[in-house]
């Protein structure tokens, strides 16, 4: 076996630093989305109205939990932070504050060609190639979504007649050494979509038992022999659909 300390998990509860010791929980929404999009974070706060409930300050600077209303009922949203160190982290926060459901949505890289821009898909699982799950889970291939946010994220989009896919994305902490073999070696896998972020979030919620769920749209495209950025961060329409989207299904948990 490798000796690696990556592979080294403890499972002992508490940790010598848990949120619940140093979070004072709030008067704060069951459900939560969690976005990547800062411009849909900015719009919703300003045309929603938005409460602020938490600065939660960090040494990069502020990552705020805001509420609103949405179809009568109380919503809490925030920015997820970049990377599944920072992710994982404010999750554990939001959770010690008190949101108990979650709906994550983002862009992604896509393996496959048959991935258009702004083509929304469902994140069925995730493979582990980044660091923070396997501090919350014992060491492994892949790690699922939960899988009544995953049938929510199905239900909405059924009735809302969005086409979709459900697939499983290779989360990374290293886009710049995305090399041609691990591609190939992440798509025969069946991975179609890659970020940052999925499998650490997937790894957090399930230690901490809480259903969560994570959806995409098609970004740039790693499926051919160069890179295309197909303008995808542009795409305000398909971000702001998703955004809501999130927030229905979120509320259906």
């Amino acid at each position: 076996m490798i000796d690696a300390p990556i592979l080294e998990f403890d499972p002992a509860r508490p940790a010598f630093i848990e949120p619940a010791q140093v979070i004072t929980p709030r008067d704060m929404p069951e459900h939560c989305v969690i976005t990547y999009f800062k411009d849909m974070i900015e719009e919703v706060a300003v045309e929603r109205h938005a409460r602020q409930l938490v600065e939660n300050r960090w040494e990069d600077g502020p990552h705020p939990v805001y509420e609103i209303q949405h179809n009568g009922r109380r919503l809490a949203f925030m920015h997820g932070g970049i990377g599944a160190s920072l992710s994982a982290a404010l999750l554990e926060e939001v959770i010690g504050f008190g949101c108990r459901k979650f709906i994550v949505c983002g862009g992604c890289g896509v393996l496959d060609a048959g991935v258009e821009v702004g083509a929304l898909l469902v994140v069925r699982d995730a493979l582990r190639d980044e660091g923070v799950s396997y501090h919350y889970l014992p060491p492994g291939r892949t790690v699922a979504a939960h899988p009544a946010a995953v049938a929510a994220l199905e239900a909405e989009l059924a009735r809302q007649g969005v086409p979709h896919r459900t697939t499983r994305t290779w989360t990374t902490s290293a886009p710049y050494r995305e090399t041609p073999a691990k591609i190939a070696a992440r798509r025969a896998e069946g991975c179609a979509t890659v970020e940052m972020e999925a499998a650490g979030l997937l790894a957090v919620a399930q230690f901490r038992s809480v259903p969560l769920g994570c959806i995409l749209y098609g970004g740039d495209d790693l499926s051919g022999p160069e890179w295309d950025n197909r303008g995808w961060q542009s795409k305000g329409d398909v971000r702001r659909k998703l955004f809501w989207l999130a927030a229905d299904a979120c509320l259906a948990l």
